[in-house]
């Protein structure tokens, strides 16, 4: 027990070593099945799992008939090593295995076992090439066990990419993972999705996906509908309105409606024939958000117009709040009232993060070849524990401490001088720069010298895996990037061993030690020679920004000549020790958007579940019940008369003029007249139920999920400014995460209240419609999506520390309203 206190690694090892002996233990009878009684194996296990075995019950034996099928259809087996790994994913853990130990083939064994219970189970690749390369590698394996293997590609199409799904496998890039997923909550049918939930993942090259993607959000956006002409537009008409003849406000709520005269006049004006057409709907919000710009935001008091742009001013602190922006196209209304340029942007649709998109799998598992280092951010973020697992031959490559130079220029005369030593001996050398500009001038540096090379770039994956599969013969110079070759092995051509191998030579320290590692370890595999080295200086980013002058300043003292280079162990320590404060601060950045995303993250679900049970309904009568009800108290709740100590009838009758009931409220108490409103509405909704006939519960479907669609819209512009907005109060000594979370809070029961309006006031007003055409102008909208992964919002990143609970939100009941109070 003491031993495993010691070490948890070893521990562990100890544990899978033992389970490696198990299956080793049964490879020579399943050896002796034929094919058919090895393929045969599948169904006996899926039949075991059914009468109450468990996967861990079954895996000795799962992992020998994966090895033994594996040997005859690739002809590979796995090592005892490969076993480990294999055990260590299907735990959930991040397997730490070193370049050339054969992730691919480690892959199938947890795959497989996990593959059994029926659920989906993806494997998350790089990019494009290493999916479609992966899946075709060991489908064979899958496939004579009698398990189907589909892959992700980029430009697939929606049956293609279903297909894939529905296989008990599927490979593809992280990146479209997660589009799919948020694709799939923008369909209005429930056939269009193409997942089928999230059991079991393992995510290939895991710290580069995991961690140094995380600040990237995936985002779905759309180009604005909405020209800035139409924004002044309706700021010129509304101007022609006139308050309590043409609509009647609410300034306690900061509610207006159009009365039936207003309507009539609006529907003159922009030459419609139904202000309530479902097609019209955009004309009906930029109306009542043009008479809001001009009712209830005053210019000087609400905000103020500087420098052309209209910057809001805190209610309660009268501070100015640069970078808030109203939502729901409010901002814009006001920019048009004011005559000043109006901010076009385009409309974010959906959007999440790297963290929040995988930490919804039910198992989450990953392999990569340098994991050690960032093991706390994976328990902190991903509540999954590091395991290194040991090489299956000794690495027995040489690490040279750094070389470190004055200045670059004599980094670079040393750089290449090293290359076109080890060339004209025949040696290959790969050299790893940290920025294509680098690459660029080692390349131009070489060319001078009439030394051929292959420059690396990353954008073609298919010319990356050639030029790696060659990067290791005789005389091969090749210049990459420090991530570049990430998922292929660099394999010594015939007479390299004699040489030494594979010589990496760094040309500049990585701001993480991991990365330099992932470089390094492309030399030295499997038991082979190798060698690497740093050949750096004082004027590398890493060096100048922490110490690097300083130590510049003191070679210049010792009088060190020029081209004379340092190298000692206490100078590589110091380098180390600098790469780990800015990892330090890079994870600082990840777990704040991590933190801003996580409150985001419950909306999200919330949301989305909300928009799965819609598509699942055949009648909505009972969520309309509950939508109604939560419409009429809060009617009757904003008419009480605090003076008069009784509810302002006139009041609510005018509000009921936007639903189009006219009717004076005979009720006195509060149950009274709640039951009495809700009656009204209830009838003009059985009425135009009616009118409908069978049509109804299709447009109903596609009104609710626009409307939906169109406030969730919204609100993420209104969190994207709030994150803005938020960023700047650390300075009053407030915490932006709190802040945001308190702020946000509000903004979503905002967004609800809203939704719900909207569905009664269409409802109440719907003119009949052809279903058809409601849900063209709904697949239209999804059809103009672009779909990116690029720069992290603006604010560079709760603290529950565990996986998201979105996997296991029950299925949600018509008490909608209930399951809309996100936990705070």
């Amino acid at each position: 027990m003491l031993f495993g206190l010691i070490d948890k690694n070893k521990s562990l090892l100890k544990k899978y070593s033992k389970i490696a002996n198990k299956i080793n233990e049964l490879e020579e009878s399943v050896k002796s099945l034929s094919d058919t009684e090895l393929s045969g194996k599948t169904l006996e296990f899926k039949n075991r799992l059914k009468q109450g075995e468990s996967l861990d019950d079954i895996l000795p034996e799962a992992f020998a008939v994966v090895r033994e099928a594996s040997r005859r259809t690739v002809g590979m087996r796995h090592f005892d090593v490969q076993l480990m790994g294999g055990i260590a994913l299907h735990e959930g853990k991040i397997t730490e295995m070193k370049t050339g130990e054969g992730k691919t083939l480690v892959a199938t064994l947890p795959i497989y076992l996990n593959a059994l219970t029926g659920k989906n189970v993806h494997l998350a690749t790089h990019n494009d090439y290493l999916a479609k390369r992966d899946a075709n590698w060991m489908g064979p394996v899958y496939e004579y066990l009698g398990l189907s293997v589909g892959y992700i590609q980029a430009n697939m199409d929606k049956e293609d990419r279903k297909k894939a799904y529905q296989a008990d496998i599927t490979y593809g890039t992280a990146n479209e993972f997660g589009f799919d997923y948020l694709r799939d909550n923008l369909v209005y049918e429930n056939t269009d999705k193409v997942q089928r939930g999230h059991y079991f993942t393992i995510v290939d090259e895991a710290d580069s996906i995991l961690i140094d993607e995380a600040r990237t959000p995936l985002i779905i956006s759309g180009p604005s509908d909405t020209p800035s002409e139409l924004y002044r537009r309706f700021a010129s008409l509304a101007k022609r309105f006139i308050v309590e003849k043409d609509y009647t406000i609410d300034e306690k709520q900061k509610t207006l409606a159009l009365t039936e005269e207003g309507i009539s006049k609006a529907e003159k004006l922009l030459s419609v024939d139904n202000l309530y057409d479902p097609s019209n709907i955009k004309y009906l919000f930029h109306l009542l958000n043009a008479l809001k710009a001009i009712n209830f935001f005053k210019r000087d008091k609400d905000y103020i117009v500087r420098d052309g742009e209209v910057v809001i001013v805190d209610e309660f602190t009268g501070r100015l709040l640069p970078g808030r922006r109203y939502s729901e196209g409010l901002h814009q209304a006001i920019e048009a009232k004011e005559g000043v340029k109006i901010k076009e942007e385009s409309v974010t649709f959906a959007t999440i993060t790297f963290q929040n998109y995988f930490r919804m799998y039910e198992k989450l598992s990953g392999m990569t070849g340098t994991a050690k280092t960032e093991e706390d951010e994976f328990k902190a973020i991903y509540n999954t524990e590091v395991v290194v697992i040991p090489t299956n031959e000794p690495v027995i490559r040489e690490d040279k401490n750094d070389l470190i130079f004055k200045t670059q220029k004599e980094k670079y005369q040393s750089i290449i001088d090293e290359i076109e030593k080890r060339n004209q001996k025949g040696q290959p050398v790969l050299v790893g720069t940290t920025s294509i500009e680098n690459s660029e001038i080692i390349s131009e540096l070489l060319k001078k010298r009439g030394i051929k090379h292959e420059v690396l770039n990353a954008k073609y994956h298919e010319r990356e895996a050639e030029i790696i599969a060659h990067a290791g013969e005789k005389n091969a110079v090749t210049i990459a990037t420090n991530m570049a070759g990430r998922g292929t092995d660099i394999k010594l051509g015939e007479g390299v061993k004699e040489l030494g191998g594979l010589f990496v030579l760094g040309t500049e320290r990585h701001e993480s030690r991991r990365i330099d590692n992932q470089l390094i370890g492309r030399s030295g595999r499997q038991g082979d020679p190798g060698e690497s080295r740093f050949i750096i200086s004082f004027e590398d980013d890493v060096l100048r920004l922490f110490g690097g002058d300083r130590m510049k300043n003191m070679m210049t003292a010792l009088k060190i000549e020029e081209g004379q280079p340092i190298e000692h162990k206490m100078l590589s320590k110091v380098i180390r020790d600098a790469q780990k404060k800015i990892e330090g601060i890079h994870f600082s950045i990840r777990k704040r958007l991590y933190e801003f995303d996580s409150v985001m993250d419950k909306q999200r679900s919330v949301i989305y579940n909300h928009r799965d049970w819609i598509l699942e309904q055949g009648n909505y009568d009972d969520h309309i019940k509950e939508i109604f009800t939560d419409v009429v108290e809060r009617i009757v709740e904003s008419s009480w008369d605090e003076v008069e100590e009784k509810y302002n009838k006139s009041s609510i009758s005018e509000k009921l003029k936007q639903y189009l009931i006219i009717s004076d409220i005979k009720g006195n108490t509060r149950e009274e007249i709640e039951d009495e409103i809700f009656d009204l509405l209830w009838k003009r909704y059985q009425y135009k139920k009616e009118e409908f006939g069978e049509d109804f519960n299709k447009v109903a479907k596609f009104v609710m999920l626009r409307i939906i669609d169109e406030k969730w819209r919204h609100h993420l512009d209104s969190i994207e400014a709030l994150k803005e907005a938020v960023g700047l109060r650390s300075y009053g000594q407030k915490d932006p995460v709190m802040e945001f979370k308190k702020e946000s809070y509000i903004l979503f029961d905002q967004m609800v209240d809203s939704i719900y309006d909207e569905i009664v006031n269409y409802l109440m007003r719907i003119a009949k419609v052809v279903p058809e055409k409601e849900e063209r102008e709904a697949k239209r909208i999804y059809a103009s999506l672009n779909f990116v992964h690029n720069n992290v919002s603006a604010v560079d990143e709760s603290n529950d520390n565990g996986r998201s609970k979105s996997k296991n939100i029950t299925k949600p009941s018509n008490k909608i309203k209930k399951r809309y109070k996100v936990k705070r």
